[in-house]
């Protein structure tokens, strides 16, 4: 735990600030666990900035995503956290890793994709089925555009089909989600701290 590490959560609700979200809540319970680890968090909530649309790194003026992708860059974890609509991520989290495509056209010196040696980690909620599907999803993306995923890499709560409960609205964390998250840090800043120590190499 000697090597400082850092984490940066994108919160994908359709929720502004500063409106209570449980993604944003699961997402910074994730933060809290991470930094049991010795990893500092951060939190964008990303539908409070103006994130074009497009596969770019920079979509041009008035595009805020180049000052939020130099704090994904500067992290060693991206914490993607959504609520389910419709069976599937949202549209913000659907707009993130759409900017994140633009990383496929990034490379370091020895041709490595910028995102090499980061680990990302999934946050689920929502109240009605879906959060195994979403967070395969958001899992084979991630992956895709250079991240690594850890073992027990993703945490989620969905409460009971048709009602409406939220995950904010509830008195206490379930054991059951408090536990995965746990492993979840555990694990990340695990993986985390050796990629830190020894890149991937060269294509």
């Amino acid at each position: 735990m000697s090597t400082p590490l850092s984490a940066l959560a994108l919160v994908c609700t359709l929720t502004p600030s500063p409106q209570d979200s449980s993604s944003d809540l699961i997402a910074r319970q994730v933060l809290d666990a991470l930094d049991g680890h010795g990893v500092t968090g951060e939190v964008v909530r990303v539908v409070d900035h103006d994130v074009k649309p497009g596969v770019l790194v920079d979509m041009g003026e008035g595009d805020a995503w180049p000052s939020i992708r130099e704090k994904v860059l500067a992290a060693d974890v991206l914490v993607l956290a959504t609520p389910i609509w419709l069976g599937h991520p949202s549209s913000v989290a659907q707009r993130v890793l759409e900017r994140l495509d633009g990383e496929l056209s990034e490379s370091d010196d020895e041709g490595r994709l910028l995102t090499y040696g980061k680990v990302a980690v999934v946050c689920v909620v929502g109240n009605e089925d879906g959060a195994h599907k979403v967070t395969a999803d958001l899992f084979q993306a991630l992956n895709d555009v250079g991240f690594t995923i850890p073992a027990g890499g993703g945490t989620y709560w969905n409460g009971e089909a048709l009602q409406g409960t939220d995950y904010k609205d509830l008195e206490q964390t379930p054991e059951a989600v408090a536990s995965t998250t746990a492993t979840l840090a555990a694990n990340t800043a695990h993986l985390a701290r050796l990629l830190k120590a020894a890149q991937y190499p060269p294509s």
